[in-house]
């Protein structure tokens, strides 16, 4: 059992227990406190939160979550805020919402859910030294993990890495094909790495926005509502130290079962691990 009163585990016959948090009073405090946070912010930088993202720090957060958890919602709900308000002056948070899989034994088979993101959130556990996953979970720029009822170290987190400098990062181009299946292909660039290893370059295509109406399981009956959902991630190549970087990429495109208008393609720098994030684009492409 992972420490915390609210906290209960699952699949007890699984030698990886995961558990589900009960957060709705902490997550409506947190609300709050990024809505006063959006209106201070427009008044000391004289501008509006959602100006354009050019000259801002982008900040990857990727939230673990899964439509067979009952307090995912919340989660999700904030995840979707926290990316149209924009809260953080100076940043621009780049969101991912990846559904693991361990929850679908539950009576509800998450259709956006992965082995492959299950796997990605283990690594963290790892590199992060967690005794074990558990969703909801947010990742910050690959260093912070947190629960979503932390709100003072959530927005301190979010503060924090948009303050912190990263690697220029640009999407020169990007298009979806007409084939069957679609093919989402494009080229992007990164004029140097500063820091003195290799790392690695990934392109995650997410859904910009997806629903669904869930007929079992710990949400049954609730119809859901996420963004950014992820369908894949594929590493690209490798930033050398000192070097510059260009990289055409091709990523074949996973739809679901509902019909999708805009796909949002990330392209993100991170140190294997998977470690620190550093630097990342965002760029959303309609489907026709």
């Amino acid at each position: 059992m992972v420490a915390g009163s609210d906290q209960r585990t699952i699949l007890p016959n699984s030698p990886v227990r995961f558990g589900c948090f009960h957060t709705p009073r902490g997550m409506a405090v947190l609300l709050l406190r990024l809505v006063l946070l959006v209106g201070w912010a427009a008044i000391l930088s004289g501008t509006s939160a959602a100006q354009a993202s050019g000259s801002k720090v982008p900040v990857l957060v990727e939230l673990f979550t899964s439509e067979g958890c009952s307090s995912c919602p919340p989660a999700d709900d904030l995840l979707a805020r926290l990316d149209s308000l924009q809260p953080i002056s100076g940043a621009q948070l780049v969101v991912l919402s990846e559904h693991v899989d361990y929850w679908n034994h539950d009576g509800w088979v998450d259709p956006f859910s992965s082995a492959s993101t299950t796997e990605r959130q283990a690594s963290y556990e790892h590199v992060l030294n967690l005794k074990t996953p558990y969703t909801p979970q947010f990742v910050v720029d690959g260093t912070a993990e947190l629960q979503a009822n932390d709100s003072r170290k959530v927005l301190a987190t979010l503060q924090q890495a948009g303050s912190t400098p990263k690697i220029a990062l640009r999407i020169l181009s990007a298009s979806v094909t007409s084939a069957n299946p679609l093919v989402i292909q494009g080229r992007t660039e990164s004029p140097s790495n500063l820091e003195k290893h290799k790392v690695d370059v990934f392109v995650a295509v997410a859904l910009d926005h997806a629903e669904s109406q869930v007929a079992r399981g710990e949400n049954s009956g609730r119809h859901l509502s996420h963004v950014a959902v992820l369908t894949d991630l594929a590493k690209i190549g490798k930033l050398e130290p000192g070097k510059s970087f260009a990289q055409d990429f091709h990523v074949k495109l996973k739809l679901p079962p509902t019909p999708a208008k805009t796909i949002r393609l990330v392209v993100f720098i991170q140190e294997s691990g998977p470690g620190r994030v550093l630097g990342a684009a965002e760029e959303k492409l309609p489907l026709n």
